[in-house]
């Protein structure tokens, strides 16, 4: 095709201006090109030097600008793998999956033979893919790539050739292929090519990604969630949730609800109040009623093997079986060992949900955190009631149980499960300054998941969840310094989320929180749901990198520590420790700061040392 040269160990694709911006090597083997033909906008050939293939690219025109290709390499005599390897030596990649250590742009070091690209949790298991992932990369170049569902996909790269490697197969892999169908692989992706970064997400995000169909309840927006997990972790009882809600109160802090997290159940699978650390839940929720707070609940989908439900859901057939499906499978989380629901179950979906609407119904309880979710909480070997191919549909599946409880909801794992429209919480961060799962990796996971769909995002607690080990400093509380720059940082996200409340500090960290509380209210949330309502049309992000208005600009590609709200709010957080300035690169435009100084720069220009104090952000408004 006009833009496009394929020869037999690959093709690369070029810009209007003639110019290579993508380059695909295929790695597992070589086209016979006498085995081609040209039919109009498809390219097919049948053989490659190992057998009988079924290989095309199909070019499709989206829009003026714009200029897609379907390509397809089946195997169709051998179950080898297929494997192709994606060159992005000149450019910068944006997507994929959250991460234990995030970056952006995605920062590829060492060497990974191709895994499973599945969900997984990435506080227990740092070197996996996340728990929210989808098979869609971006690149500065202007170019695209979504990997099709159908495919059993597999991720690796390898820094010194520059290149992410692309294989689909069924060995040696959770992946499944269709019932009786033979396990030959086939790899099938599209790649999009337009004038610049943003243009050609937006065309990628329009066509392939599912949208929200509703915005969560204002209050999200606007209130802080107040969770009792990083506080009292499972030592969480009644009188600990009454004080906790007294303070909340006593302080003049607003709350759009107030979250009681693991541990309020005798084990783990059950669904009533444990009666020695809440000997009144009846009376506990009316006093909260009254006092004017709203209740959501922790949950997940594990049944622990004494709890009183196990017996029953065994019975029933309701957990995730082992391959030959006589017994339920027993898997490990993060508090026992129990069965895992099977979400592929109508009766499964049924009970659980049963068991979250008698809470509501019995308790008031107005929605559910639902924690988990992802695929390593599975067997590597596993059965469910519908047939699984890719093990990550259980994710989605998981997530689906939201749906009723959408408005104020809250997931931690997500695949395809953009249109679930509630709120989605980055994983666990540690009480800790950087890029691993610390203060420097929100900015960059909030602009992963954006640019992945998910806009509705919940930047997990305040100043992390002080677990000891992993907690900067040592102490009990996170770091006060810490804590107020999270703070900071929180109050410019689209929700906010205490758990560790300011008053365990000083009254100048509680004065500071209410001002940033107020702000948020005030200036950020009004801004956040006015973009929330045109998500469900777009699906753009709310929290945007810099090169979303900066398209042309080498810089804005590499700023991680800097995001835009919409187009005209800029945020310049300071991220490091002892710090009361920082460098601030400011696109070109009209800006005013928060201090009220103007700018007005044809070019971009770069602010250093730029004054913040300890109980300030820096941040920037665009004037017509």
């Amino acid at each position: 095709t006009e833009l496009l040269d394929l020869n037999k160990d690959g093709f690369l694709i070029r810009n209007q201006a003639g110019g290579i911006v993508f380059k695909m090597a295929f790695r597992s083997g070589t086209l016979d090109l006498d085995s081609c033909s040209k039919e109009g906008v498809i390219l097919r050939c049948s053989r490659s030097y190992a057998g009988k293939v079924n290989f095309f690219i199909m070019t499709v025109k989206p829009k003026e600008t714009v200029m897609c290709y379907r390509v397809r390499w089946e195997e169709l005599e051998s179950d080898r793998p297929v494997e192709h390897a994606m060159a992005y030596n000149e450019s910068h990649w944006y997507g994929g999956a959250e991460s234990a250590v995030q970056h952006w742009p995605i920062a590829i070091s060492g060497q990974q033979a191709p895994k499973p690209f599945v969900t997984s949790d990435v506080y227990s298991n740092r070197h996996d893919f996340g728990g929210i992932l989808e098979r869609y990369w971006l690149s500065s170049n202007a170019t695209a790539i979504k990997i099709n569902d159908s495919v059993p996909f597999h991720l690796g790269w390898n820094d010194t050739e520059k290149t992410m490697y692309f294989q689909a197969r069924y060995q040696d892999s959770p992946y499944k292929p269709l019932p009786g169908m033979p396990p030959y692989a086939e790899l099938s992706y599209r790649v999009c090519v337009g004038p610049d970064v943003t243009s050609i997400h937006k065309v990628m995000v329009r066509r392939y990604f599912p949208k929200p169909n509703k915005v969560p309840l204002e209050a999200m927006f606007r209130y802080p969630i107040w969770s009792t997990w990083a506080l009292h972790k499972t030592d969480i009882n009644q009188e600990k949730l009454l004080s906790y809600a007294a303070s909340i109160r006593k302080y003049g802090f607003n709350c759009s609800h107030v979250e009681l997290d693991d541990r309020y159940t005798s084990r783990y699978g059950e669904f009533e109040f444990d009666p020695v650390k809440f000997p009144n839940a009846s009376g506990m929720f009316h006093k909260l009623k009254a006092d004017g707070f709203l209740v959501s609940l922790w949950t997940h989908p594990f049944v622990n093997y004494d709890s009183a439900n196990f017996g029953l859901c065994v019975q029933k057939g309701l957990f995730v079986m082992e391959p030959t499906g006589q017994l339920p499978a027993l898997v490990r989380w993060w508090n026992g060992i129990g069965g895992i629901l099977d979400f592929t179950n109508p009766d499964a979906r049924n009970w659980f949900t049963s068991h979250l609407r008698a809470l509501r119904s019995k308790y008031g309880i107005s929605t559910f955190k639902l924690d988990a979710g992802e695929t390593n909480y599975l067997p590597w070997q596993f059965r469910t009631r519908a047939h699984l191919p890719d093990p990550s549909t259980f994710t989605r599946r998981y997530t689906e149980m939201a749906i009723p409880f959408n408005e104020r909801a809250e997931l931690r794992s997500g695949y395809g499960s953009q249109n679930i429209s509630c709120f989605f919480r980055l994983i666990d961060r540690d009480s800790v300054w950087g890029y691993e799962l610390g203060l420097k990796s929100i900015i960059p996971t909030v602009l992963t998941i954006s640019i992945l769909g998910y806009q509705f995002i919940l930047p997990d607690m305040i100043g992390g969840n002080a677990y000891p080990n992993r907690t900067y400093g040592n102490g009990k509380l996170p770091d006060r310094e810490l804590y107020i720059r999270w703070l900071e940082l929180s109050a410019f996200m689209p929700s906010m989320q205490f758990s560790i409340p300011p008053w365990e500090y000083d009254a100048e960290v509680v004065a500071i929180a209410q001002r940033f509380t107020a702000l948020h209210e005030t200036l950020v949330a009004p801004r956040v749901l006015e973009l929330a309502g045109e998500v469900l049309n777009t699906g753009d992000p709310i929290i945007r990198p810099l090169w979303w208005i900066a398209t042309g600009d080498e810089t804005a590609y590499r700023v991680d520590s800097q995001f835009l709200i919409g187009d005209d709010l800029m945020v310049a957080p300071v991220l490091e420790p002892g710090k009361q300035e920082r460098d601030i690169y400011l696109p070109a435009g009209h800006w005013r700061s928060y201090k009220g100084e103007r700018y007005e720069n044809k070019e971009p220009v770069h602010l250093t040392d730029y004054p913040v104090d300890l109980d300030e952000i820096a941040y920037f408004l665009w004037i017509q």
